[in-house]
């Protein structure tokens, strides 16, 4: 199966945990954006840290803590 670059599918594959704009305001609170890095901070524990995104479609994977 050929896997659309950019999918979410793509993105797990490269980058493990991939979250859209609903989940990633389940599980972090957005303290600012510099594309392409948003700087948040995990709910479950308070950990502070980025995460990347791409653009088009929304979605933000590589969660690294400070």
């Amino acid at each position: 199966m050929t896997v659309e670059p950019g999918s979410r599918e793509d993105l797990t594959e490269r980058y493990g945990d991939v979250w859209d704009t609903s989940q990633l305001q389940e599980h972090f609170s957005v303290l600012a954006f510099s594309a392409p890095f948003g700087i948040v901070s995990r709910k479950s524990d308070g950990v502070r840290g980025s995460v990347l995104f791409q653009h088009s479609p929304r979605f933000y994977h590589s969660f690294k803590p400070e």
